[in-house]
């Protein structure tokens, strides 16, 4: 039987203008992944002054989500609106385009999706 890894993996890096936060999305994601994750961002945003974001996020390995965390992401996409700076989603799965332009809806900031890797984190780096 193989076992399927699930949850996020994540890499937060701070700098004095906003949060770089680096994550892998895994599996079938839960509500209590998404309140472990909107925890440690949160904590992450209390120590700024400029309260931003840059992420780079990989769905590479995601198979999908259950409906309450659809719901947890949305709200904290909505409550941060204006927080996210840049968003890059990159994955083998085409179906996470939509997701990309779907999640624009949510944020003032700019979400793009990206098949590589390289192309994604190119872009989210960008000074703007």
């Amino acid at each position: 039987m193989e076992h399927i890894k699930q949850g996020f993996l994540m890499e937060i890096k701070q700098n004095d203008d906003y949060l770089f936060i680096a994550l892998k999305a895994m599996g079938k994601l839960t509500y209590h992944d998404y309140q472990t994750l909107v925890l440690e961002i949160e904590l992450a945003l209390d120590s700024l002054a400029v309260r931003k974001i840059k992420a780079l996020v990989d769905v590479t390995q995601l198979t999908g989500w259950t409906l309450r965390a659809l719901w947890e992401d949305c709200k904290f996409g909505l409550r941060h609106r204006k927080t996210f700076i840049k968003v890059a989603i990159y994955g083998a799965k085409g179906r996470y385009k939509y997701a990309a332009l779907v999640g624009q809806l949510f944020i003032s900031g700019e979400m793009k999706y990206f098949e590589q890797q390289d192309e994604a984190f190119g872009w989210v780096s960008e000074t703007r």
